[in-house]
């Protein structure tokens, strides 16, 4: 018996105030297939959602999806559904759901599909615990058919991520597909990375009870390091110069 999905509590994020939005530059389009441009919008509509489900360095050649992108053309699928084929596809499960811990996965699906951050750790154990129960498959369902994604894209919309601008920052939040790692913490402290690279020297600070004081060796240690010792040279005689005839004895 699955176990039903754990409670969590959703804290009040600039995504779940009403009438926040301001317009401007900052605002991500949305790319809905009821209100298509004339020419090539639906070839727009599918890099939509190939830069909102991959990430910017999973955007391949080899990663795309043909027969969902002929099937979307044809209208015998929804946006949603071409949704859902990309999150179950072989490419996004070998590159996100295989290389990283279930609470990692979930967090990613969650930015992704739903437009918006964790609330907490409890939301992540609580998908976490659907991936183990139902499979990805199962999870991917419940994100595609939740209220807060029907309510938000429906069937039409591509996601996106929802209030990217903040006011009490310069630049609002960095989105999604740029500022989330394809490893999480634990993977990444595994592999040793990022390592950090000391560009200057680093300057260690001394309080002044423990600085060396007159007559101390250590304050001419740095002054012994400066000074080279001086070599005597040897010196160097031609060949040329050389009479081996008087240095011959005579007999």
């Amino acid at each position: 018996m699955a176990l039903p999905l754990l409670n969590y509590t959703p804290k009040s994020q600039n995504v779940r105030v009403a009438g926040y939005e301001v317009p401007g530059d900052e605002q991500p389009y949305i790319f809905d297939t009821e209100n298509l441009p004339s020419g090539g919008g639906m070839e727009e509509v599918i890099w939509a959602a190939y830069r909102q489900i991959y990430s910017e360095h999973q955007i391949l050649k080899s990663n795309r999806q043909s027969a969902l992108e002929s099937q979307l053309k044809d209208g015998r699928i929804t946006v949603r559904q071409f949704i859902r084929g990309l999150l179950l596809s072989d490419p996004f499960r070998r590159r996100n759901f295989d290389a990283n811990s279930n609470y990692r996965f979930a967090e990613l699906c969650v930015q992704r599909v739903l437009g918006r951050d964790v609330y907490s750790e409890r939301e992540k154990i609580a998908w976490s615990i659907v991936i183990v129960n139902e499979g990805v498959q199962g999870f991917v369902d419940k994100l595609l058919g939740s209220d807060e994604y029907l309510e938000n894209f429906g069937d039409t919309i591509v996601p996106f991520q929802r209030r990217r601008n903040l006011p009490q920052r310069e630049r609002g939040e960095t989105p999604f597909n740029l500022k989330t790692p394809r490893y999480g913490a634990y993977h990444r402290d595994l592999l040793g990375f990022p390592q950090i690279v000391w560009q200057n020297a680093i300057r260690r600070f001394r309080p002044q009870e423990k600085q060396p004081v007159e007559g101390n060796p250590e304050r001419f240690l740095g002054m012994a390091r400066s000074m080279a010792p001086q070599q005597n040279p040897v010196p160097r005689v031609s060949l040329q110069t050389l009479n081996y005839l008087s240095a011959v004895p005579r007999r």
